[in-house]
């Protein structure tokens, strides 16, 4: 297969940047560091990513993206990307990397952790990583579980206190375990403001669908949802646009701060940093001292946390803030603490936003 092969040699003056056609894979391949020592191959890092939808997604994908040019920032590396399709291509790409002696591949979601099982044994040389994945695998094979659904308890919590109807809704890609975990906690934070409250679920069935984004949106608002957590990548695009044609319905970003992609009715963002996750997971690879194993990364770790968004702040009193920050900082404590507990209950005085 084919793709665009692209060298990047920098100084500390100026970047040069050298692009040719390398038939190599179907996505793109970067290498960055000072000249002289990327001409050194034995010293530089090469680090690969696989995702399942396109990095335009301005989500789950582009988040992944961002982590790879970020550990192309932190070492002397060869860095490459392939979007893939099907569980075949998982398999294949996989093995494409481990035979062409790349250190470190990610497998960005829990469908990659069949494949990375079964190619990761034919290239012990290679670490392969599975993101939101947490089962056993060989001995060069870790998964990491992002804190997801504390974050998202606390924008359930939001959504609980602000609800003007008594109806929310959660929407996904696909019934993924993380995904259907995450929006069980977004209902737990919502029903422990309002307990009567109403959920609405639908999924997309792919991560890539606008269209069908916005007409489940559009479905959940005609049965009285104002306020929609999605978690569907390039699909959750569709449902950004189904609020704007509502009035007063709000949208939880995933994944990534969605704020600035649609400011006006995200209310807030779940967000995990990617780039710090991957950079943390490529050091340990780079400098010898990765051991297998089921890697958490949270709250407590910095790395998933809720984000409001600036521009709708206001619309929401300070008193709810001040709860949803107050529950934040109590999961945070408690997974430091290393507890699983969930926090303690908040009053359920009826507040909606302004």
């Amino acid at each position: 297969m084919k793709g665009t092969f692209e060298r990047i040699f920098s100084t500390p003056i100026h970047t040069f940047v050298l692009i040719a056609v390398a038939a190599c894979s179907s996505g793109n391949t970067a290498q960055s560091g000072t000249a002289s020592s990327a001409a050194q191959s034995d010293s530089v890092f090469k680090v690969a990513l696989l995702t399942p939808g396109p990095i335009s997604d301005q989500s789950w994908n582009a988040g992944a993206y961002a982590g790879l040019r970020a550990i192309a920032d932190s070492f002397t590396t060869v860095t490459s990307h392939i979007q893939t399709k099907t569980p075949a291509d998982f398999e294949e790409n996989f093995r494409h990397y481990g035979s062409e002696g790349f250190d470190l591949v990610f497998g960005h979601g829990f469908e990659f952790q069949d494949a990375a099982g079964r190619v990761a044994p034919e290239y012990p040389g290679t670490v392969y990583i599975v993101t939101s994945g947490g089962r056993a695998q060989p001995p060069n094979v870790a998964g990491v579980i992002f804190g997801f659904d504390n974050a998202s308890y606390v924008a359930g919590v939001l959504a609980g206190s602000i609800s003007r109807s008594g109806v929310i809704g959660v929407i996904g890609g696909a019934a993924l375990p993380p995904v259907e975990n995450s929006f069980r906690a977004f209902e737990a934070g919502a029903r422990s403001v309002r307990p009567g409250l109403r959920v609405l679920t639908s999924y997309v069935g792919n991560w890539e669908d606008a269209s069908v984004g916005r007409e489940l949106a559009l479905a959940q608002m005609r049965q009285g949802a104002d306020l929609i957590f999605q978690n569907a990548d390039a699909a959750g695009l569709g449902i950004f646009q189904a609020a704007r044609q509502a009035k007063d319905v709000y949208v939880f970003g995933a994944n990534i701060d969605q704020n600035p992609v649609a400011p006006d009715v995200i209310i807030g963002s779940v967000v995990i940093d990617l780039p710090r996750a991957f950079v943390t997971i490529a050091r340990e690879v780079h400098d010898g001292t990765f051991t297998a194993r089921t890697i958490h990364l949270g709250g407590s770790s910095g790395v998933v946390r809720f984000v409001r968004n600036p521009a709708l702040a206001d619309r929401v009193p300070d008193a709810i803030w001040a709860r949803v920050d107050s529950v934040e900082r109590e999961l945070r404590a408690s997974e430091a603490a290393g507890s699983h507990s969930t926090p303690t209950s908040t009053d359920t005085t009826d507040a909606v936003v302004r």
